[in-house]
């Protein structure tokens, strides 16, 4: 696979990531553990070196997970936590970025990594009662003990990524950003080129929505967040076909799935774009890995984006509570 490379400093990985979540949170029930390594593992010899976890994600069960499934290549991949909340009695319980936690935070997840340094470190929700001076410090700070190599930020504002910049050059955002989710084009993404910091797009696929095989009949487990989710609703999927129903018949043409056209759609927008999408199945795993070989022509990329202009996505993207934790 190509590689990539997110910010200045220099960070190089796979064109594609591989985001970790959903083999242990989020999408309902957690894999089978011995399931949950293989396809980690099917995706390294597909050719990712990129692999996305949290700290929360379980919490705890994901980074434990990828730090067993990575072990045997950890020289080879680069690996990517965060910290930022507070977690009391095995589940989340607000924000916390004071520099304390943040140095706790990190020592505990190199051991569940099983490594002695984390490749990047993001701050995943900006914190309003820290500021964001006292974080980037923290994490520089962590970078001069060999601890960390990189500092990233997740859902944060331009204006707080300037700040954060200022103090510690930040090598990669990671935010939503998908052919349903275009709203990081509007500041974002300029503030990224102008400063040279990669970006991480999470739920490149919609969350499930583009690949094509979600509609307005389909049921989620009770634990999916799915069921919380405005865009999710019943009467929102059903109006939000619209974006599929076209995206199926673009990619029947271009001898392509859904999935893969979402993909090399993302991959096209700018060189330090790297998308991250997850899956517990290892046949959706060769799918999206043969999304990064797929190149869209410039008449492709402008029928897409007038396409997608037309359509009109319904619902949020967040449960009013999570909306509150996006630092914009």
């Amino acid at each position: 696979m190509q590689k990539r490379t997110l910010g200045k400093g220099g960070l190089e990985v796979s064109a594609l990531g591989f985001g970790c979540m959903g083999l242990s949170h989020g999408y309902g029930p957690a894999v089978n553990r011995q399931d949950g390594i293989a396809v980690i593992r099917a995706a390294v010899d597909g050719g990712v070196t990129f692999f996305d976890t949290a700290e929360v994600y379980g919490p705890y069960a994901n980074e434990d997970l990828v730090g067993e499934a990575l072990e045997p290549v950890r020289d080879e991949v680069v690996v990517a936590t965060k910290f930022g909340f507070r977690i009391e009695n095995g589940t989340q319980a607000g924000l916390d970025s004071r520099p304390t936690h943040i140095r706790e935070v990190v020592e505990a997840s190199l051991k569940r990594l099983r490594t002695d340094r984390i490749d990047l470190l993001y701050q995943h929700r900006v914190d309003p009662g820290v500021p964001i001076e006292d974080v980037a410090g923290a994490v520089r700070e962590l970078m001069q003990a060999g601890k960390v190599l990189h500092f990233g930020l997740s859902e944060a504002g331009a204006q707080t990524i300037r700040r954060a910049h200022a103090v510690q050059p930040v090598t990669a955002l990671q935010s939503e950003y998908s052919l349903w989710w275009r709203e990081p084009e509007s500041e974002i993404l300029p503030t990224l080129h102008e400063l040279g910091i990669g970006f991480v797009p999470f739920s490149p696929l919609g969350k499930g929505f583009l690949t094509g095989r979600i509609d307005d009949k389909t049921t989620f487990d009770p634990t999916d967040f799915r069921n919380s989710v405005p865009r999710f609703s019943e009467e929102n999927r059903k109006a939000n076909l619209a974006v599929v129903d076209w995206l199926q018949g673009f990619a029947a043409r271009t001898q392509a799935t859904p999935a893969q056209v979402a993909l090399a759609w993302l991959l096209a927008q700018q060189p330090w774009i790297v998308p991250i999408p997850g899956t517990t199945k290892r046949h959706r795993l060769d799918e999206n890995l043969a999304a990064a070989r797929l190149e869209l022509s410039p008449e492709d990329l402008r029928d897409i984006a007038q396409a997608v202009s037309h359509i009109d996505v319904q619902g949020a993207r967040y449960p009013e509570a999570l909306q509150k934790m996006v630092g914009r």
